[in-house]
C-alpha cells in the first residue's frame, strides 16, 4: 500500500500557448458524408481441421447443407461431418459515395468452435445495411491475425487466429442515393465539441470566402449556406472549406488506464504548486506447511501443520517534493519523475493531486 500525501499551497494558472494549426478535415465531419455499416452471415471452407464442429455448432451444418443445395448436390438425410468448414460473421463499412463495382475491405469472424481461419475461404456473403437491403458481395481469401500450434498435451495460440480480414474482399452491388449536388447547406460536426474551435471555423470559412456563409449553432455543430455564393458546385466549396487551417481547443485531460498502467496527460494540463510525500508500506506473507509423521508400526495419523511467516516492512520515503506553480506538461513530467516513482504508483499520485484541486484537468480513469 502507498501513501500519498499531497498540500496544495498556492494556485497560479499561466497563459497557455497556442496549439498548432489544424485542417478543418482533421477536425470535423460534413453532415451526411459519411459511411454505413454492413454485416452478412456466411461459410468459411478449406480449413485444416480446424473448423465448427457440427454438435457445438449445427447452424453450421445447416449453412453447409444450403449452400451444397443451392449448387445441386442433394444431402438430404445425409450425416456430414466435415471439420474444415466454419460459420462466421462479416462485417464492412460502406464509404460514402461509393459506387457500384467499386472493392471495400471486409472483416471475418467465427461465431462457432472453430479454432482458426489460416488458410480459408470464404464463399459468397451478402452484406446487408440496417434498412434491410443488400449493398455489397464479399467473398475471397482470409488473411487471419494470429496462428495457432497444437499437439496432444499442449496448445499455443498468439494473436486471434479465429478472426481475420479480406482486403477488397468485397464487390459493391447498390450505390446509397444522396443528391449531394441539390444540397443549399450543410452542417460540420465537430469531432470533440469545442465552442472556441467552432467559432474559430466559422471565422476562417467566412475570411476565406469574405462573406458571411458559416454561422456556429453550438459547441458542435457550424452551418454553411450555399444559397449565399450563388450557383456554386458544393463539392468544389466543401474542397476549399476542408484544406483551411484553425487552433483548435480543447479542455485539459488526463488519461488513466489501470490496466496497463498507461498514463496519457495532455498539453493543456497545469499544476497549482504542490508538496508530494511517497513512501511504502510493505506486507509479505507466506505460507510453509509441514507435514509430521508417526514413527513406523506406531499409532498415528500423518497430519499437515500449517506454518506461515509475515513480516511488515516499512521502506523510508523520499521526504517531500515540491512541484512549483504555474507548472507546464514537461515541468510535471520532470516533478513527478524526481519522486523516483514507477508509472502505476504515478497513478496514485495524479488522483491525490487531483483530489487535492491541484491538478487543472478532467480525469478520466479507464
Amino acid at each position: 500500500m502507498w501513501r500519498l500525501l499531497a498540500i496544495i499551497a498556492v494556485s497560479l494558472l499561466p497563459v497557455i500557448a497556442a496549439a498548432a494549426p489544424v485542417r478543418v478535415k482533421d477536425l470535423a465531419e460534413f453532415d451526411g458524408v459519411r459511411g454505413n455499416d454492413l454485416v452478412g452471415y456466411g461459410l468459411v471452407v478449406g480449413l485444416d481441421g480446424t473448423g465448427d464442429g457440427f454438435r457445438n455448432a449445427p447452424f453450421t451444418e445447416e449453412l453447409l447443407a444450403g449452400l451444397l443445395e443451392r449448387l445441386g448436390v442433394n444431402v438430404t438425410d445425409e450425416a456430414l461431418r466435415s471439420r474444415n468448414v466454419a460459420a462466421v460473421v462479416v462485417t464492412a463499412t460502406l464509404p460514402a459515395f461509393a459506387r457500384s463495382g467499386g472493392r471495400i475491405d471486409v472483416s471475418v469472424s467465427t461465431i462457432g468452435d472453430a479454432k482458426s481461419l489460416l488458410g480459408g475461404t470464404l464463399v459468397m456473403t451478402p452484406l446487408k445495411a440496417a434498412d434491410g437491403n443488400i449493398y455489397a458481395v464479399a467473398q475471397g481469401s482470409i488473411i487471419a491475425s494470429g496462428a495457432a500450434v497444437e499437439g496432444e498435451a499442449a496448445r499455443v495460440v498468439e494473436g486471434v487466429p479465429t478472426s481475420g480480414k479480406i482486403p477488397v474482399g468485397a464487390r459493391v452491388e447498390r450505390e446509397v442515393e444522396f443528391d449531394f449536388a441539390g444540397i443549399e447547406n450543410i452542417r460540420i460536426a465537430l469531432r470533440n465539441a469545442d465552442f472556441t474551435t467552432a467559432t474559430r471555423i466559422e471565422d476562417a470559412i467566412n475570411r476565406d470566402f469574405d462573406r458571411r456563409i458559416a454561422l456556429t449553432q453550438d459547441s458542435g455543430t457550424v452551418m454553411v449556406e450555399f444559397r449565399q455564393l450563388g450557383d456554386v458546385n458544393p463539392a468544389r466549396v466543401l474542397g476549399r472549406i476542408e484544406n483551411l487551417t484553425v487552433e483548435p481547443e480543447d479542455r485539459a485531460k488526463v488519461v488513466i488506464d489501470h490496466k496497463s498502467g498507461t498514463i496519457v496527460i495532455g498539453e493543456r494540463v497545469r499544476i497549482s504548486r504542490v508538496a508530494v510525500s511517497q513512501g511504502a508500506l510493505t506486507l509479505q506473507v507466506s505460507e510453509a506447511s509441514m507435514v509430521s509423521q508417526p514413527n513406523p508400526f506406531a499409532r498415528g495419523e500423518t497430519v499437515t501443520v500449517p506454518r506461515t511467516m509475515a513480516e511488515l516492512r516499512n521502506e523510508p520515503g523520499i521526504g517531500f517534493a515540491e512541484v512549483a506553480g504555474e507548472t507546464s506538461l514537461s515541468d510535471l513530467v520532470e516533478g513527478l519523475n524526481a519522486l523516483g516513482v514507477r508509472p502505476r504508483e504515478m497513478i496514485d499520485i495524479l488522483k491525490s493531486i487531483h483530489a487535492a484541486g491541484a491538478l487543472h484537468a478532467d480525469l478520466i480513469i479507464e
